[in-house]
C-alpha cells in the first residue's frame, strides 16, 4: 500500500514536472515568422504597397538574423535586440566587392526609433489560442499613458532579444501585440517558430568584408 501510494506521488511529480517543463519550453535558436497588419491614417496610405505581410528571420539568443537579396547583392543584417547594436554585411559577386558596416544603438534608434517604454502590466485572466499557443491577455500602458493590451503564452519561452525588451515584465512570451515604428502602427502576430540549428551568430565583421562606416554605406545607396 506505502509502495503504491509512493508511486502515484512520484508519477504526480513527473508529470507537473513535464507539464511545467512544457509550458517553460526556452527555445535559444531558429527560425521565427510574424505577421503583420497595419492600421493606417489618410496620410500614410501611400505606404500600403511597401509594408511587408510578414518577416521571417533567424536568432541565436539575442541576436536575429536577416538576409535579403536585392539589385544584385546579398545584404545580411544582424542585430542585438538587447544592445541594440548591429552588423549589416553586403556582398556584391558581380563587383567582387564585400562590406561591413557596423551600427550603433544610436544608428538603430535614428532608423527605428526609440525603445517604447510600457509600465503598469497586468494579467487579466482572459485566455484563447493565438496560432497553437494558448495565451492570455495583458493590460499595459504606453509612456503617454494610453490603455494598450497584448496576449502572451506560457508555452515558450524566446530570448528578450527576441520577443522585445520593453515586453520583460510580461510573465510570458508576447505572441500578439501592437508595435509603432516611425509612426506606423502595426499589429504583429506570431505565426511560426521552427527549432531548427541556426549555428553561432556574431557582430564581428568575417574575414574577406571589408570595413566600412554606416555613412559609407548609405552614401553608397544601403540606407
Amino acid at each position: 500500500m506505502l509502495k503504491s501510494i509512493k508511486t502515484s506521488v512520484l508519477a504526480a511529480i513527473l508529470i507537473s514536472t513535464a507539464v511545467v517543463a512544457h509550458a517553460q519550453k526556452k527555445v535559444n535558436e531558429g527560425t521565427i515568422t510574424y505577421g503583420m497588419t497595419y492600421e493606417l491614417s489618410p496620410e500614410q496610405q501611400s505606404l500600403a504597397s511597401q509594408l511587408p505581410a510578414e518577416t521571417k528571420f533567424k536568432f541565436n539568443g539575442n541576436i536575429s538574423k536577416i538576409e535579403m537579396e536585392q539589385q544584385g547583392a546579398t545584404i545580411i543584417f544582424l542585430t542585438d535586440g538587447v544592445q541594440k547594436n548591429g552588423l549589416v554585411l553586403v556582398a556584391i559577386p558581380m563587383l567582387q566587392k564585400q562590406y561591413a558596416a557596423k551600427s550603433t544603438k544610436e544608428d538603430s534608434e535614428a532608423m527605428m526609433g526609440k525603445t517604447p517604454v510600457f509600465t503598469d502590466f497586468k494579467a487579466t485572466g482572459e485566455k484563447q489560442k493565438v496560432g497553437i499557443y494558448n495565451a492570455e491577455k495583458y493590460t499595459y500602458k504606453d509612456d503617454k499613458g494610453a490603455a494598450m493590451e497584448l496576449w502572451a503564452t506560457n508555452d515558450i519561452q524566446l530570448p528578450v532579444g527576441i520577443t522585445g525588451e520593453e515586453f520583460k515584465e510580461v510573465k510570458g512570451t508576447p505572441v500578439k501585440f501592437t508595435r509603432t515604428q516611425n509612426g506606423v502602427k502595426a499589429t504583429v502576430v506570431l505565426k511560426a517558430l521552427s527549432e531548427d540549428k541556426v549555428g553561432p551568430l556574431t557582430l564581428d565583421v568575417p574575414a574577406g568584408y571589408e570595413s566600412i562606416s554606416m555613412a559609407d554605406l548609405k552614401a553608397m545607396g544601403g540606407q
